[in-house]
């Protein structure tokens, strides 16, 4: 019996609620049956950014719930919705042939304007980076935001971009992390093609690069971007990064660099309240379509106060806790999901904050990729507390730390736990940070 075209649809978003949680969101209603041909299952998609998502990460995810449901062996295949959106965007030709090149970061469509809830330690930023999405090189520019971890200067630089890509087709963007800029930058120095990585990122209309703070000074990359700052300043092209520091207490940042990027508007995104946190709780619900009575987001909200990252984490559990047990989420439902968060056990940005007061250093240092010995083991020290209090994975904390892999988050980890017994200095120094986080945790 052939399925009617809703039913199809519909059995789909059930499958991915019961069997892929993770992936589902709310706009997932809006995406379209295309029909079934030579065993292709179409569905189609009318924003851009969210074709591109769903082609880049969930395929595997579809193809399972289109198989199951139909008892077919089909294969899934997202398309747009008209002749405009591009389904899969080619490099620019002149840099088509080096790796890397044409492989912008994701942009994700949870990341809009509409998703970001304002507050009073992110209404600046958030007002700007509007401003900018609007009158791209004449609002403000360059625009710098700066922040914590998990804060939203992620978020902000994504609706940037969705918003040009939504109502400025044609802008030339390049949105990448300035890790990612200085690997294309050393892949070019290499193969003497520093020509085309120049024509690349000077013959854009807005550049967007996320976590500046890691330029490296003693690579020339300071250098380069430099000439690539000015080029496009001076053409009236739209600059915006983002920074875990504000740039004048971004490590070893040449001075001419910290002056270039003051010159158009710092943004600094604090710490959540918590009337924020709760709207933060009850629009991150909203996106993955659950309903919540009101004091669990209250709850949620008083018990995590660090950054929006945990927040999503502490809702993503209450979330999983419902699902496993099959019952509705409730306040006794959350608490019984978030029980061990009040037996003193710290959150990252906890840990972070009493490593770096207690040796005396700057977040953007501990961030940095210095590896001197008095940036070096204070970084080990938050990884080997990350990992012992947190439910962090090893690819997790590496991330908060710069991007660092799991290898290098594991060395720290076996470091710190062999040197804190044989080394009176270190063991008192971690015993001392324990103790500052709590007197449970110290346990």
């Amino acid at each position: 019996m052939r399925m009617h075209d809703d039913d199809v649809k519909a059995g789909l978003i059930a499958y991915l609620r019961k069997h892929h949680m993770e992936v589902c969101r709310q706009w997932f209603d809006d995406i379209s049956f295309g029909g079934i041909d030579g065993g292709v299952l179409r569905l189609v998609v009318g924003e851009p950014v969210q074709l591109n998502y769903l082609q880049r990460t969930c395929g595997t995810q579809f193809t399972d719930a289109a198989q199951a449901v139909t008892g077919r062996l089909l294969a899934v295949r997202f398309v747009g919705s008209s002749p405009e959106i591009i389904h899969d965007p080619a490099p620019d030709s002149v840099t088509a042939d080096m790796p890397g090149f044409g492989e912008q970061m994701l942009l994700s469509p949870d990341y809009s304007f509409d998703a970001f809830v304002v507050g009073p330690g992110n209404r600046l930023a958030h007002a700007a980076a509007l401003a900018v999405a609007e009158k791209p090189g004449r609002a403000y520019n360059p625009f710098f935001i700066h922040g914590g971890v998990g804060l939203g200067k992620t978020h902000l630089l994504q609706a940037i971009c969705q918003t040009f890509i939504r109502n400025r087709p044609s802008t030339k963007l390049c949105y990448i992390s300035c890790s990612t800029f200085m690997d294309l930058f050393h892949e070019s120095v290499k193969c003497g093609r520093m020509q085309d990585f120049r024509l690349r990122f000077r013959n854009v209309d807005v550049l967007v690069i996320d976590d500046i703070h890691f330029l490296s000074k003693r690579d020339h990359s300071q250098e380069e971007f430099f000439h690539t700052f000015n080029s496009l300043y001076q053409a009236g092209k739209q600059i915006v990064l983002s920074s875990d520091a504000a740039p004048e207490d971004i490590p070893e940042l040449e001075e001419r660099l910290v002056s270039r990027f003051k010159s158009g508007l710092v943004a600094c995104l604090e710490r959540p309240c918590f009337e924020t946190r709760v709207a933060i709780v009850k629009s991150k619900a909203r996106l993955v379509g659950i309903e919540l009575s009101d004091e669990v987001p209250a709850y949620i909200a008083a018990r995590v106060d660090s950054n929006i990252r945990e927040l999503e984490g502490a809702l993503t559990r209450v979330r999983g806790h419902a699902a496993a047990n099959a019952i509705p989420i409730t306040l006794e439902s959350a608490k019984a999901a978030l029980y061990d968060l009040g037996s003193g056990a710290p959150g990252l940005q906890a840990i972070i904050v009493a490593v770096t007061r207690y040796y005396d250093i700057k977040l953007a240092d501990l961030m940095s990729r210095r590896r001197t010995k008095s940036i070096a083991l204070p970084r080990q020290v938050c990884m080997w507390l990350a990992r012992r209090y947190t439910r962090f994975s090893l690819e997790e904390i590496g991330g908060h730390f710069g991007g660092r892999d799991h290898t290098t988050v594991l060395h720290a980890i076996r470091t710190i736990e062999d040197r804190r017994t044989s080394c009176q200095e270190l063991g008192r120094a971690v015993d001392e940070i324990e103790r500052s986080l709590g007197p449970r945790t110290h346990a």
